[in-house]
């Protein structure tokens, strides 16, 4: 009897190893198929932004010549764009860890003067209907635009921090955030330091 169990163990055990293998053996495969894609559509969704906010055609590869910067525990990346040989911006992958819910990040676009021609929210888990607004809410012709804004060397302030952006409706602290990664941005490219636009509040949106 004693004989009979150990030999079913063996058995559950083996059928179990063997079934894991093949699992995982599944799972890579799919991992494998699909690897190639979602990296492509994440290469060509950023692409896509990086085009979305320079100002105008460019002849080069703004990818193929990124460079990068460790700022305030992040990485910033910077995107050249060129025409003929000559500067028509840059495009910035920035970030803050302050907006209601954490974590933002956005691609900015920089004219050659350092003013601001367009931007793209990637990242955005702020709330919906009200941090969630700044997928629009500062572009051209809206409430808060800061296109052809140029932050220097004092940065980008909301009207309540005395600046001189409309933040988003009963958003401070998501409009603070947007700012603050705006800022970092801008001061990284121009190697100042920018007053951050998203000082720390206990406010509620």
């Amino acid at each position: 009897m004693a004989k009979k169990l150990e030999s079913n163990f063996i058995n559950m055990v083996a059928v179990l190893f063997s079934i894991s293998l093949i699992s995982s053996a599944g799972v890579g495969y799919v991992y494998t198929l699909t690897k190639g894609p979602i990296e492509k559509a994440a290469e060509e969704k950023q692409q896509a932004a990086i085009s979305n906010v320079l100002p105008g055609e460019f002849d080069n590869n703004p990818a193929a010549e990124k460079w990068t910067k460790d700022i305030d525990g992040g990485i910033l990346e910077f995107y050249p764009a060129k025409r003929n040989g000559e500067s028509i911006g840059t495009a910035v992958k920035t970030f803050s860890n302050n907006g209601f819910n954490g974590y933002i990040e956005i691609m900015v676009g920089f004219n050659p003067d350092g003013s601001i021609n367009d931007y793209s929210a990637l990242v955005n888990k702020e709330t919906p209907g009200l941090g969630s607004k700044m997928n629009f809410w500062f572009r051209e012709n809206n409430p808060g635009s800061v296109k052809g804004k140029n932050p220097g060397t004092t940065g980008l302030k909301v009207s309540k921090d005395g600046g001189d952006v409309d933040a988003i409706t009963a958003a401070t602290i998501s409009s603070r955030a947007f700012l603050d990664a705006l800022n970092r941005a801008a001061s990284a490219l121009n190697g100042t330091d920018a007053t951050s636009g998203a000082t720390q509040q206990n406010n509620k949106q």
